[in-house]
């Protein structure tokens, strides 16, 4: 299933398409709130939100993200499908 994201004004916005991943499961596993995890990793709870929503994020975000669970870059897969 695609969710077309619109902007603001409720437009498609074109070119940024939602990605499956795991955070939340594995967040959850390890009895983290988002809080925890998005100040482990150097980001904002809203941002974690948003990619547990499954929404795009930069590949450094990805990276703090993976590092904060304790996963190592190898283990990327496990924690987004793309």
């Amino acid at each position: 299933m695609t969710t077309v994201l619109r902007s603001r004004c409720g437009a498609p916005r074109a070119g940024v398409m939602d990605q499956q991943n795991n955070v939340k499961k594995i967040r959850e596993a390890k009895m983290l709130s988002r809080a925890e995890l998005a100040r482990l990793a150097g980001i904002s709870p809203l941002t974690l939100q948003r990619i547990e929503m499954g929404k795009e994020c930069r590949m450094a975000t990805k990276r703090k993200i993976l590092l904060a669970l304790g996963l190592s870059i190898e283990q990327r897969h496990q924690l987004f499908k793309q």
